[in-house]
């Protein structure tokens, strides 16, 4: 009776996660007869949850990375602002990972930044020379914010380590200064680094390596953004693909 309960929710076209919903809402109610000798055994344990498909990142297309970077900073915060976007785009950092920076994490020279991410995993990240020189510019007025000589590479008005929430807000403020369509978010820039990569290498692994992705299974739902590109790329790379003379 179950399974057909929930068959009936899939002929309706009910979304996995509804049907998960009700799903918990029936094992939480068979758990509670157990618990009072009502019944034996829990006939919800059986059923198997449908699975949620993955939503696919949000991304900003280059034209409109181009648009948000483009803005010729004129403060010290404005400094600062334009030198962590350019990191976000540049090296695909998630937010934890750019708020936990110091300065000494940075090698402007060899244009490489180490990075912790989860589990206190560290990376070693290229860097590009727009970012490093976004970078350079905010370490020089970075003094005037550093108030009480703390080594983030990043800080706020009262001479605080920048945190997440502070960053998220100053990247909404820029996305409506700019006029942008979509509201720009770190994870979004992050995205926009993973997918514009893949499409210009088609080279999975190497993106997994960037992102600092455990699985690469993680880092597939990117392949799903533009496959047509992916089998151009194909078509012109793979020996036995076909190729316009």
């Amino acid at each position: 009776m179950l399974k057909q309960w929930i068959g009936q929710f899939k002929r309706e076209g009910l979304k996995a996660s509804s049907i998960q919903l009700h799903l918990s809402a029936v094992r939480g109610l068979f758990k509670y007869l157990v618990s009072k000798r009502e019944i034996a055994i829990n006939p919800a344990d059986l059923l198997v949850s449908p699975k949620q498909d993955r939503p696919l990142p949000k991304n900003l297309e280059t034209d409109e990375v181009h648009h948000l970077l483009s803005f010729i900073p004129e403060s010290d915060i404005e400094f600062r602002d334009k030198a962590y976007m350019e990191l976000f785009y540049s090296s695909g950092l998630r937010l934890a990972e750019l708020t936990g920076l110091d300065v000494v994490d940075v090698d402007v020279q060899e244009c490489m930044v180490k990075v912790t991410g989860k589990g206190n995993k560290q990376r070693i990240v290229p860097v590009g020379s727009v970012a490093i020189n976004a970078i350079v510019d905010w370490i020089k007025v970075r003094p005037s914010l550093n108030k009480h000589n703390i080594d983030a590479l990043f800080i706020s008005k009262l001479g605080n380590r920048l945190s997440a929430r502070q960053i998220q807000q100053r990247l909404k403020y820029w996305g409506q200064k700019l006029g942008m369509a979509n509201t720009v978010h770190p994870h979004k820039l992050r995205h926009s680094f993973a997918t514009h990569i893949l499409e210009s290498s088609a080279d999975l692994r190497s993106v997994q390596e960037l992102l600092g992705h455990a699985n690469l299974s993680t880092t597939q739902i990117y392949t799903h953004l533009d496959f047509q590109h992916l089998a151009k790329v194909y078509d012109q790379a793979h020996p036995r693909a076909k190729k316009s003379n």
